[in-house]
Formats: structure tokens, sequence, C-alpha cells
């Protein structure tokens, strides 16, 4: 690594924004998964309720993606993001008035359609702005978005619900929705699309301009080329890719949807423990998110080897968190940590996939199919598990049954993306389409 590489310059400003919207946007729906067992007893809801209320966020989730991709690639990142922050500040906001599970199925599903439109386009500004050689570790440091909030979520929202609240849940989605309005002025005001205008501006340098456009290809008057969809459609290494985002999916949301549930009614923990106790997987998540990073860039090509083992790592966690005793805390949290960490490791080879695979003026479009079709999977999984789940005569649950569910998922993964490669497509120019005349190039401008 060279030590231009190392310098701090504006792409790191535009990635410090994106990550801290992020971090937002998971604040608000991980909240909803924490509050889920006191929301359920409020509503008096059923435990397959609760499951398809879940769910009904992921499928919303899943159709947003396909239209955030080709939206991100055609309108730009930051008016896309703008969208999503707005949308999904207003409908948490609402959350605290909700009074039955029909209100919360349709904030559940206007929750989906809003942040569904955040990830694309957050993803696709990452591409614009960093070269090759930095990608993964970009992608790296904003998976770290994620796992922050799912950190401080659980913690932050018990807290203030015991501590300022007396223990009620949605004076929290109150407060939520500040966090947003302050996101949308922050991407205003240090975010662009395009790497060009802000060097045209002066907040971005020479040396950093040319390190950012070294790796990118350009057409014949220097335009912004333009590539048919063909390109990935017809790649076999996109649905395998696809195919273990599923899985991926699946095992991600399936667990964060039921994982305070399970510490609340399977080992009796209260509002408070159960907070501590549901961040520890995304300690050691943060941890590896960055070693992840780091390893997909130092074994570029080879990192899907690093993915697989780390999923087949996962299955021995799994089936010690679903079977630690109550009052086992030392094996519980043994369990979660071991998961958190081999589970979140691969993020950043996963997440960096396309814009490694691919050039970055189809990211947003790759990025959009293949999590699109993903989030089916987090659809899929918590209605799966609600149904998995054994409900006792003291009225109290276990979940054995689900964590072997996902430890299954889990081999699946390991077989999709052990088979997977991130090496560039070698001849992309036969997927042409004609240049973007250069006045239109700089998105937004």
């Amino acid at each position: 690594m060279t030590n231009t590489m190392r310098k701090w310059g504006y792409r790191h400003v535009i990635l410090v924004t994106v990550w801290a919207l992020y971090v937002i946007n998971f604040l608000d729906r991980m909240c909803v998964l924490t509050f889920l067992p006191y929301i359920q007893k409020d509503l008096h809801l059923t435990v397959v309720q609760s499951g398809w209320l879940a769910s009904i966020f992921f499928f919303g989730y899943a159709c947003a993606q396909f239209i955030s991709g080709p939206l991100a690639d055609r309108i730009g990142p930051r008016k896309t993001m703008t969208f999503a922050i707005w949308v999904f500040t207003v409908v948490t906001g609402l959350t605290g008035f909700v009074r039955s599970f029909w209100q919360f199925f349709v904030l559940r599903l206007g929750l989906a359609l809003g942040e569904g439109q955040h990830f694309a386009p957050a993803l696709r500004m990452v591409a614009n702005w960093f070269p090759r050689e930095e990608k993964a570790r970009a992608t790296g440091f904003f998976s770290t978005s994620w796992t922050v909030a799912y950190v401080v979520s659980p913690i932050l929202a018990t807290q203030l619900a015991a501590t300022f609240f007396g223990g009620a849940w949605r004076p929290v989605f109150f407060l939520l929705s500040i966090p947003g309005a302050v996101g949308i002025f922050c991407l205003y005001k240090f975010a662009h699309d395009s790497p060009k205008v802000m060097f045209e501006k002066g907040k971005v340098s020479k040396e950093e301009y040319e390190l950012i456009t070294a790796s990118v290809p350009t057409g014949k008057s220097g335009a912004e080329k333009r590539y048919s969809s063909k390109l990935f459609l017809t790649d076999a290494y996109f649905y395998l890719y696809s195919v273990g985002m599923f899985f991926y999916m699946m095992i991600n949301w399936g667990l964060n949807v039921w994982l305070t549930t399970f510490l609340v009614r399977q080992h009796g923990f209260s509002i408070k423990t159960m907070g501590f106790y549901a961040s520890m997987p995304f300690v050691a998540a943060y941890v590896a998110n960055l070693i992840g990073g780091w390893v997909a860039d130092k074994f570029i090509g080879k990192a899907r080897f690093l993915t697989a083992l780390c999923f087949l790592a996962v299955v021995p966690s799994f089936l010690l968190i679903g079977h630690a005793a109550k009052g086992q805390t030392g094996l519980l949290l043994l369990g979660l940590g071991l998961q958190g960490f081999f589970f979140n490791m691969p993020y950043a080879v996963v997440y960096s996939f396309p814009a490694l695979r691919y050039p970055k003026e189809v990211v947003g479009r790759i990025i959009g199919f293949s999590n699109g079709f993903a989030q089916f999977g987090g659809f899929l999984s918590p209605v799966v598990a609600g149904y998995l789940v054994v409900e006792r005569v003291d009225k109290s649950y276990y979940f054995g049954n689900v964590f072997l569910f996902w430890s299954i998922l889990a081999v699946g993964a390991v077989l999709a993306f052990g088979l997977s490669k991130e090496s560039p497509i070698e001849d992309v120019s036969k997927y042409e389409l004609e240049e973007i005349p250069q006045v239109q190039t700089a998105i937004a401008k």
C-alpha cells in the first residue's frame, strides 16, 4: 500500500458521512426488534403474528432494493438516500402511536420501503469515491455502521426506556425522529455523488482525484461509460453470489428479529440485562468487519475462501447458543461472541464483490438486484423461525430448532460463497452502450 493510499482525503469525509447515515438507518429498525417482546405483550400478539410483522418488513425491503439500485445509477446516490431518510424518519416517529396488529403491519411495510432505498445508493457512493485497491477496506469500514448500530441500539433503547420512561417503549420512537433530520442536513452539507464536482470546487486535491479515477474506465471522450445489464445477468457468478446472499440474509435477519425474544423468553433476562446481551454479538462483529476488510484488500481474488471458512465456524456457535441452558450465561456469552465474530467477518468481502468484479457504472443495479433477492430470505426466515419456536407449558420459549435451521443455512452459504469469484470480468467492452455526454457525467452537478 502506498503512502498516497493511506493519506486522509475528502473520500474519507464521504465515507464517514455515509457511515453515520447508515447508523441512523439501523438505529430505527433495530429499536423495533429490540422492543419486539414488549410490543408483542402490549398489542397482545401471538408468536406467529410477531414473526409476520418482522417478515413483512423484509418483503417491502426486498421490493425496494429493485428500485433503489437502478435509481441510484440514474439520479445519483445522494438524491436516492435523501428520499429514503425522509421516509424512514417519519415512519419511525409514527411507530410510537401504534395500537394494533394491522397498524403495526402498515408501518413496518412503510419503514421497509423507506430504508430499502438506502443501501444500494450508499454502496454506489463508496464505489464512486474509492479506487479499486481501497474498495474492500472502505466497504469494511462502512459495514461497521450496522455493527455499531447493533451494539448501540439494544443498550440505548432499553436504557432510555428503563431510565427515563418507566420501561415504556413508545417515547423512544419519538426521540428517534431527531437523528434522521440531522442526517439529511449532513448529507447535503458534506456529500456529493461526483469526485469531479468536488475537485472543481476545491474540496478534492489533484493527487486524490487522480488516485480515485486511475482505476475507473472512461470512454473515448473522457465521459463515463455505460453498460448493459447483460454484463452481470449473463455471468453465472452473479447468481451464485446472489444465492449466497440469500442464505446470508436469512440467517442475519432471522437472528436479529428473534434474538431479544430468545433472551427474554428462553433465558428470562430483564429489559436492562437483555440489552447488554443482545449487543454482545455486535461488539465482536465490529472488530470482525475491520479485519475482514483488511483481509479482502490483502488477498483480492482469494477472500471467498475466508468467507466459506467463517460460515463453517458459525455452525458450532449457533448450536452452542441454541442449547445453552437457562443460567449458563458464560456459555451463552461465548456462543454469542463467536457467532458475532465469524458471521460478520465476511461482510466486507461479500459486499465489495460487485465493486471488485464489475464496473462501477453497474454497481447500483447489481446491489439492488442481488440484495433485493437476498432480502426475500430476510422475509422468509422470521416466519419460518416463528413456526419452529416451541412454546412450553410455562409460556417460555425454546429456540433449539431455530438455531439448527440457521446452522443448515450456514452450510448452504459455505458452498455458495466458496464457489464464487470476485476477480474482474476480463472483457466488458462488448456490453458497452453509447457514452453519456460529458456535460451529464457529473450526476446532479
